[in-house]
């Protein structure tokens, strides 16, 4: 079941008050940015993120999950009603995000 765009405007709107949150269309599913950084994705109408160690102190209750068959788990977000919880979250992790990649020239 791919996710709809009715739950990314859900969660676009959960997460309003963060500058810089972006997601990006993926073969059906969201790839989400927090400030250029990559914290997870929308799969299945299921948030998930990095399994940082920041994140795992913040949710330790959080389920593993895995987004598609043959990726690495992930860790399930399931309180995403409560818009300070869910802002705080991505405040926790940002530092334990790895930075982009940089892209080499050609020339």
């Amino acid at each position: 079941m791919a996710t709809g765009k009715q739950y990314i405007s859900y969660l676009s709107e959960q997460l309003s008050s963060l500058d810089g949150i972006v997601f990006r269309p993926m073969m059906g599913e969201y790839l989400l940015y927090f400030r250029g950084r990559l914290a997870g994705g929308v799969y299945d109408e299921r948030l998930l993120i990095k399994p940082v160690p920041s994140a795992r102190e913040y949710i330790p209750s959080a389920e593993d999950a895995i987004p598609y068959d043959g990726a690495k788990p992930m860790l399930l977000v399931d309180n995403t009603d409560d818009k300070e919880f869910l802002c705080g979250l991505f405040i926790a992790i940002y530092n334990d995000l790895p930075e982009p990649k940089t892209k080499k020239k050609n020339g």
